[in-house]
């Protein structure tokens, strides 16, 4: 992969259904142009202070596994393991299930389709990603470039024809600073702002967990994250100041309302058609980002359970750093550190993956799992960030140690919001996490004693 796909991994999933339906559910509860400019522009540079230590992370670990490897190289292989137990088995099964729901009415606006197809819409676009990771790298990549770059000229025509037809105007955004009768009370509408905000970013870090199959990636993986922030910005910002500009805030009244309410503002009779496509667009691109990308991580926590299968400079860190032995599920998940002899993908992961999102859309249990795993998605981003402070060589970059900083720091009052907002969900998802330490123990145990065991710690600071 080059720069360009690498780039559409970083802008693919953030560039998803929440640009159409996020912006409208934050103008409307803060009220105020100014605001929702400030909480984007504030959560970007969180954002690009986290794409800045990601960035040198990637380069430092140049190996597919993203958020995984660094965590297990910066405080061991049981929080790792936590992390790719919610990743693989939880969160992004969830994540992929609930934008194949979501896209089927958008699918229904273009098309005449009976309801048993539209029953069947979510499970098909699955199956149909996961044959196509596991049939290549190079042809799920060259579809997923196309589709993410493809986004970017059909959003900015939006909002180019917004403001050619004469559908936009200045008015509906004055007073800027000033909030319009009928918005939520101040310190809550910023908080549920930030938060929106703050996912409808998520995926830009996403680049990581392919980072072994991007070429030269000291020149091409600090553009992506860096570069592919930037265009989500000034994307958000473009589109959330013409959504505003078109359909006043005082008359949004729902976020999916206000997708029709757009398009008939900007295209007549034709704009759910025009808004369907647009989004029908966004998500499955979004789809190819997830469906490429996680089933690396199972295949890196796979091949990091066993010494023998280690990098061989992880392996010389995992016997300096040891006080002890650490058992390790390698018989187990051997199959999932596989790839095809012939696609040279990590097939069994790719299945895993699929089969996963598709028991969780059996269940329909995917709008409780999201609820249930923001609080520790936040974590884990936090604590992939702190790694930086423990790699040996220290970090030499002008950003240094400002960028992580800030970053922590709004991760932590995120989480705090969250905390406070949804305790219940926060606190369950926590506990959905630590499943994974038992988990793990009966893999272990699976493994029996003709398991291999590594010697590893994270006591002390470790070279990537």
């Amino acid at each position: 992969m080059g720069v360009w796909a690498a780039t559409a991994v970083v802008t693919g999933e953030a560039i998803s259904l929440g640009i159409f339906l996020t912006p409208a559910a934050m103008a409307r509860s803060l009220g105020s142009p100014a605001l929702l400019a400030a909480v984007w522009c504030g959560m970007a540079v969180i954002t690009l202070a986290g794409a800045l230590c990601f960035t040198e992370l990637a380069i430092r670990n140049p190996q597919d596994g993203g958020e995984y490897l660094y965590l297990r190289r910066g405080f061991g292989p049981r929080v790792a393991f936590l992390y790719g137990w919610m990743a693989a088995i939880v969160m992004y099964p969830g994540v992929a299930a609930a934008l194949c729901v979501g896209i089927v009415p958008y699918v229904q606006s273009l098309m005449r389709v009976s309801p048993a197809i539209a029953a069947t819409l979510p499970a098909a676009i699955l199956i149909g990603l996961g044959a196509l990771n596991y049939c290549g790298t190079r042809l799920s990549s060259g579809g997923m470039t196309t589709l993410n770059w493809l986004k970017i000229p059909v959003l900015v025509s939006l909002v180019g024809w917004a403001l050619l037809s004469g559908h936009a105007t200045l008015a509906n955004l004055a007073p800027l600073t000033v909030r319009r009768t009928g918005s939520g009370p101040l310190i809550a509408a910023v908080a549920g702002a930030a938060i929106s905000a703050f996912f409808c970013f998520g995926g830009w870090w996403e680049a990581g967990k392919i980072a072994g199959q991007v070429r030269n990636p000291q020149r091409n993986l600090p553009v992506a994250f860096s570069g592919g922030v930037l265009i989500v910005t000034a994307l958000y910002l473009l589109v959330s100041f013409a959504f505003v500009a078109v359909v006043p805030m005082q008359q949004i009244q729902s976020n999916t309302a206000f997708v029709a309410q757009f398009g008939q503002a900007l295209f007549g009779s034709a704009g759910v058609r025009v808004l369907s496509a647009c989004v029908v667009l966004s998500v499955l691109g979004g789809l190819m980002v997830i469906s490429m990308a996680v089933p690396r991580v199972t295949y890196a926590l796979a091949r990091s359970e066993s010494e023998s299968e280690l990098p061989r400079e992880s392996a010389t860190i995992s016997r300096r750093a040891s006080n002890g032995k650490e058992p390790t599920p390698t018989r187990v998940l051997a199959a999932f550190g596989r790839l095809h002899p012939r696609f040279q993908t990590p097939a069994n992961a790719v299945l895993l993956q699929t089969g996963m999102a598709l028991l969780v859309l059996s269940l329909g249990a995917f709008d409780r799992i999201l609820a249930f795993i923001i609080f520790s998605a936040v974590v884990f981003l936090a604590l992939t960030v702190a790694t930086l402070f423990r790699v040996i060589p220290p970090v030499r970059r002008w950003w240094f140690p400002i960028a992580p900083i800030v970053f922590l720091c709004g991760s932590g009052i995120l989480a705090a919001m969250l905390l406070m907002h949804s305790p219940g969900p926060s606190l369950v998802g926590a506990v959905i996490v630590l499943l994974g330490l038992p988990a793990r123990w009966l893999l272990v145990r699976a493994n029996g004693p003709a398991g291999t065991t590594v010697r590893e710690s994270s006591t002390e600071p470790i070279s990537p």
